[in-house]
């Protein structure tokens, strides 16, 4: 075989191995991915941004629809969300601070507070609100935030429609800009059909526009029961 022949046999050869080697002989691999995996993320990582840390460590998780409703994964009933505070909030501070958020406790009544409700029945549920480095306050319906109550049919329905806006229990009307390191009861509630209250979710959207969902017992249930009973009739 003459010299050329060789070489143009070793040209063809390299051509049909599918890629180049290296200096040490090895084949070369594409560089790898910078994305982090959910299980590699550091959740307890100061600089995690809350779009992040919603996307790799909050029980919903990515690629999940985030609007409260589709693909969610559904919150056990008293778990506590780290979420953004209200971008705008009404005192003027400058808003966007950590907000933790637990929804507690519910109790169902077709009269509360002098009211009945329209549709059925009332879900009034306690909710605890913790500021946990800034003032901060829950993100409101006007900034695209708040409460919803997703029936089991999927409608969405707003909070405080009909009388349940006026239900604010003693010790549970809590609401407003929470100081640095306090926190506060509040209330949200819905004016139901039976229908709709029995297997329902309760659903949060932040000052981030993250969203968090919780199953609501059908029932009465929670440790703040006994305290939201006495608090709508103006006991504490």
């Amino acid at each position: 075989m003459s010299v050329i022949s060789a070489c143009l046999l070793a040209a063809s050869l390299a051509a049909c191995s599918g890629g180049s080697d290296d200096a040490g002989g090895k084949q070369s691999s594409p560089p790898k991915s910078s994305t982090p995996k959910a299980d590699d993320f550091d959740c307890m990582a100061e600089n995690v941004s809350q779009a992040d840390w919603t996307k790799y460590c909050s029980d919903e998780g990515a690629e999940t629809g985030g609007d409260g409703t589709e693909g969610t994964v559904d919150l056990e009933f008293g778990t506590t969300v780290s979420t953004v505070g209200a971008q705008s909030p009404a005192d003027g501070s400058p808003g966007s601070e950590p907000l933790d958020v637990t929804p507690t406790t519910v109790v169902y009544q077709k009269t509360a507070m002098g009211y009945t409700a329209a549709n059925g029945v009332y879900a009034i549920i306690a909710v605890k609100d913790e500021a946990t480095s800034g003032g901060a306050a829950e993100s409101a319906p006007i900034e695209g935030g708040g409460w919803q109550w997703i029936a089991p049919d999927g409608e969405a329905l707003e909070a405080g429609e009909g009388g349940a806006a006026s239900i604010t229990p003693s010790g549970f009307a809590g609401g407003g800009m929470i100081p640095a390191g306090a926190f506060k009861w509040d209330t949200v509630a819905f004016d139901l059909t039976q229908e709709q209250a029995d297997g329902g979710a309760l659903v949060y959207t932040d000052g981030a526009g993250a969203t968090f969902r919780w199953k609501v017992p059908a029932k009465d249930s929670g440790p703040e029961l006994a305290k939201l009973e006495r608090g709508m009739e103006g006991n504490y």
